[in-house]
């Protein structure tokens, strides 16, 4: 008989009962809902809902029974529907008609509830522990690069020269960002919706505020109504999950194209990249392709998410058992993409050379020399003419900017004078950005050491 079977004169058919079950993937909160049970049970017996006699005999039950279940003595059962139900079956078998009592003062809709939010809560704490294992190492990888010349690009067209350290640390405010938006999300999860009941609160004189600190949480919530049906910390986790991988995503676009034999900027370690099954002398970075595969598959976890919960009237619908499968898909993938990805980008080798020579072509030097004519006193938009103009002839000759001589320079100007040529060097673009925030290496170390001093304290 189902523990909610009085209501029913015949057994559920069998189909509907494969249909109905969801501890094919939410035995995965055996441990939170076992905790949450026995911050419940502690929570009646302090109450005198119970006797603290029955909620130590309870607490004990239960865990001898996360004992049973970390050492693999437990198969749950699919009649008991849910992970919550297979353990008050457990319980009850475990220690009896006392074990029936658990349930007083307690839905499974505030009991799933609560389960949901401490498995988040712990997940974000590892998942922003990952992210902070990332900006350490995009620091590192920073510092070792400061004067590491490349291209900068705009429209995958070179546009200036900038220094891999200075892109690195570009990619560090994003995933800052993105750890501070999990933070942020953090304390919208850190709610408490245990004593809520169905819906309307319950009729027993329950410590609510008990029951939030002996969980850690550090509120509860103020409508049980609410409580109850909305699942909006879930979506916002998995929408700050999806920028963290379109960060990674766009990172890895990068590894994949530089990777490439037409860039040739960095080389992936053998340890994470594949073969070809066919042609010996591939090399493929497949780790980054498969994040950046990845990315589609968590955002089709938040459209998932917000789609079970469009058009549900309050309070809880099944629609909602729903709720887990995706949040349990991204918590697994995104942790493994975090923790893969960092471990790729500081074993991969950088081919400074190579970088270097790339600075050589696409006219990249172009703004600075604008900006020369500017300074000798020429309108901005007069000296960008004059400059296109200089780029055309170079593309019509087949040159660089830095192989024309003083006479070609002074045939588009006669504001050029000798003192041309050491602007145009790609060190000198580079460290003649003195504006905060700047490609220059004084300005990637202040930004490396901000860096490091608010790592330093997370």
């Amino acid at each position: 008989m189902k523990l909610w079977g009085g209501r029913f004169s015949k057994e559920t058919a069998s189909l509907v009962d494969q249909f109905n079950a969801s501890i094919g993937f939410d035995q995965k909160l055996y441990k939170v809902d076992i905790m949450g049970s026995i911050a419940h049970a502690k929570m009646l017996g302090k109450s005198q809902i119970i006797t603290l006699a029955e909620a130590q005999k309870i607490i004990e039950g239960l865990q001898s029974i996360l004992e049973n279940i970390e050492n693999g003595q437990i198969e749950f059962q699919l009649a008991y529907e849910d992970i919550h139900m297979n353990i008050e079956k457990l319980l009850t078998d475990k220690i009896g008609d006392t074990g029936k009592k658990l349930h007083t003062a307690r839905s499974r809709n505030d009991q799933v509830a609560v389960d949901i939010r401490l498995y988040l809560r712990e997940e974000i704490d590892c998942i922003c522990g990952l992210l902070k294992n990332l900006l350490i190492s995009l620091t590192d990888l920073a510092a070792s690069h400061i004067e590491t010349v490349m291209p900068g690009y705009t429209h995958l067209q070179r546009a200036q020269p900038i220094t891999f350290g200075y892109h690195m640390m570009a990619y560090f405010q994003m995933f800052k960002r993105d750890y501070e938006r999990l933070q942020d999300c953090y304390k919208r999860v850190n709610i408490m919706p245990l004593g809520a009941g169905a819906l309307a609160g319950t009729t027993y004189g329950t410590d609510r505020d008990f029951l939030t600190e002996e969980l850690g949480f550090s509120a509860y919530c103020d409508n049980s109504l609410d409580a109850v049906s909305d699942r909006d910390f879930i979506i916002e986790f998995i929408s700050d999950a999806s920028m963290v991988m379109m960060h990674l995503s766009r990172f890895c676009e990068e590894l994949i194209l530089w990777s490439s034999a037409e860039f040739q900027f960095v080389e992936m370690d053998d340890a994470y990249s594949t073969g070809s099954s066919i042609m010996p002398q591939k090399k493929n970075p497949d780790v980054a392709e498969l994040i950046r595969g990845k990315t589609g598959r968590i955002y089709g976890n938040l459209t998932n998410i917000l789609t079970i919960m469009k058009a549900l009237p309050l309070a809880y619908n099944k629609d909602m058992q729903e709720d887990k499968p995706p949040l349990f898909d991204t918590v697994e993938n995104l942790k493994d993409c975090l923790e893969i990805f960092t471990a790729m980008i500081t074993t991969m080798k950088i081919r400074k050379d190579k970088m270097k020579k790339a600075t050589r072509e696409g006219f990249m030097n172009a703004t600075d020399v604008a900006d020369y004519l500017v300074k000798k006193g020429l309108p901005f938009r007069s000296a960008h003419e004059v400059v296109g103009k200089m780029v055309l002839y170079c593309i019509q000759e087949q040159k660089a900017i830095e192989d024309l001589t003083i006479e070609e320079f002074q045939s588009f100007s006669p504001d050029f004078t000798e003192d041309i040529f050491p602007v145009i060097t790609p060190e000198h673009c580079i460290s003649s950005k003195v504006s905060k925030g700047s490609t220059a290496p004084e300005n990637v170390k202040i930004m490396i050491e901000k860096a490091k001093r608010y790592t330093s304290v997370l």
